[in-house]
């Protein structure tokens, strides 16, 4: 993925200050991706040696010819003027740092380095806490519906973790714009707060509306508190190796979705519900700690703006966005549907109860790698074609794997660690293709608008999947094809999106 010129990519910023040159003519300012030592000709001590295709009003302009300089000869004297220059100017760097990258608008990012990997743990153990619930909401729906709702339909009880879901996206649509304003660090503390309540008071709870307030409403909001600020954070100090870098932050979520239900179905016949939650709490408590301190921003401050949090639904005449938003919408709607069914899945096909619960741990361990990989993946050959390649695999793993799985044991555990791998990237991929249809400057904007949309996607998926199971007698046959029929509309939407985009005639185009 290019990166646009632009001054911060030279390494003579004060020649550009100076002579105010065209960006294209300053070394470096073309290749701002590429170590600068790879591309750029020195002289042996790390500076920068004059070139044929800087002449007339260059780098060299700046200096007299040789000759004048009492027989010093023309590589010193650069050397020397150089040196002088450095220290009347400390801001300058002769020798660019060798992974910094710049952004269209002018915003460098270090690619790297003590803090910005810092920043990336923290996100990582924010996400655990956070990302994970989610990810381990299957272990929860399954206990629920056999011991406190055992009285509630499938569907009713799926409408707890489907506004949990839907709180957890849908409010990152206020929340993000909040993070350009103010920074992280307030929202994540309120967000561990409100996890910290939701695991707590869970053991307390016997009602449905309990559960609904405490999971849904309460765990949901603590969620999207902490999710939309470690994702966005890491974007402040990765550019060009962003995808990398969110895939591996991503992966906390993974890794939490493999410790919680692991943790729950060795507690749950030991201790009871109360004290298994208590457990998780104390987890999420020492990961959020991390986040709490770790977690920061580095780009300037944009001021709030109610444009940013509020659907412009205008954009809609783009038909390439109509259509990304349609996409990532039946993706969503299919993409929880698995998550939470496939412990119950496991206990209806009399899979014993304590592997009905480690399955979803294997699903979650196969998107561990399918959060990081698909992220290089899609910096280098098309965040789009990513996203399609993911998608399709989904696809097939539900028809050829999930469907005709039954009681097989072995069936069951390749499905759930194909379909992890495939389906890690969904949530990581989705918002990046959306960025990619605007301005970063109306990011914020495109943003709100599409995830309004999705997030309805994300509340009605479990509930209706739900009712279908009730409506075929137990069987899950519906419900798998209901997912499928989700993914088989979120595939034909993205790449209606690249097709328009490439051409027909150009379908393997990086894009």
């Amino acid at each position: 993925m290019s990166v646009p010129d632009g001054p911060h990519g030279s390494s003579n910023t004060h020649e550009v200050r100076e002579s105010k040159h065209d960006a294209s003519k300053i070394p470096y300012a073309s290749q701002p991706e590429k170590y600068p030592a790879d591309e750029a000709e020195t002289d042996g001590s790390g500076t920068v040696a004059p070139s044929e295709k800087n002449s007339g009003p260059s780098v060299q302009s700046a200096f007299p010819p040789p000759s004048a300089h009492h027989g010093l000869d023309g590589e010193d004297c650069l050397h020397r003027l150089s040196s002088a220059s450095t220290d009347s100017d400390r801001s300058v760097h002769i020798n660019p740092p060798s992974r910094m990258s710049t952004d269209a608008n002018g915003n460098t990012y270090p690619e790297g380095g003590l803090e910005a990997w810092l920043v990336v743990f923290g996100s990582f153990m924010g996400l655990f806490a956070s990302l994970g619930m989610i990810n381990s909401i299957g272990t929860f729906q399954s206990y629920l519906d056999t011991h406190q709702l055992k009285d509630y339909s499938s569907g009713s009880v799926a409408w707890i973790f489907g506004v949990f879901a839907f709180l957890t996206f849908f409010c990152g649509v206020q929340i993000g714009p909040v993070f350009d304003s103010r920074g992280p660090h307030l929202l994540v503390l309120a967000g561990s707060v409100l996890v910290m309540v939701m695991t707590v008071a869970m053991g307390f709870c016997t009602q449905y509306w309990h559960f609904m307030l405490v999971i849904g409403v309460a765990g949901g909001v603590g969620t999207s508190l902490i999710f939309t600020p470690a994702i966005s954070a890491v974007s402040h100090f990765f550019f060009r190796r962003r995808g990398l870098a969110t895939g591996l932050a991503s992966t906390g979520g993974s890794v939490g979705g493999i410790v919680f239900p692991l943790t729950l179905e060795s507690l749950f016949p030991k201790v009871g519900f109360a004290w298994a939650t208590r457990v998780v709490a104390l987890l999420c408590l020492i990961t959020l700690i991390f986040a709490c301190l770790l977690v920061r921003s580095r780009l300037p401050k944009t001021p709030f703006s109610k444009e940013n949090i509020l659907p412009d639904f205008r954009i809609f005449r783009d038909p390439k966005f109509a259509l990304t938003t349609a996409g990532v919408f039946f993706i969503e709607w299919g993409l929880f549907i698995p998550i939470s069914y496939i412990s119950s899945y496991a206990l209806a096909h009399h899979v014993s109860d304590r592997f009905s619960y480690q399955i979803l741990a294997i699903l979650n361990a196969g998107s561990v790698f399918g959060r990081a990989l698909p992220g290089i993946f899609a910096d280098f050959l098309g965040r789009f074609n990513a996203l399609i390649v993911t998608v399709t695999l989904c696809l097939l793993c539900n028809v050829c794997l999930w469907l005709p799985a039954g009681d097989s044991v072995p069936l069951l555990v390749v499905y759930c660690v194909i379909f992890g791998f495939a389906s890690g990237s969904n949530i990581s991929l989705t918002p990046v293709c959306v960025g990619q249809l605007c301005k970063t400057e109306n990011y914020g904007r495109y943003y709100a608008t599409a995830y309004t949309i999705v997030s309805f996607g994300t509340l009605t998926g479990n509930p209706i999947a739900g009712e279908i199971l009730s409506r075929c007698s137990g069987k899950y046959w519906g419900l798998i094809t209901f997912t499928t029929c989700c993914y088989a509309a979120g595939l034909a939407c993205v790449t209606a999106v690249k097709l328009i985009h490439v051409g027909c005639r150009r379908p393997w185009a990086i894009y």
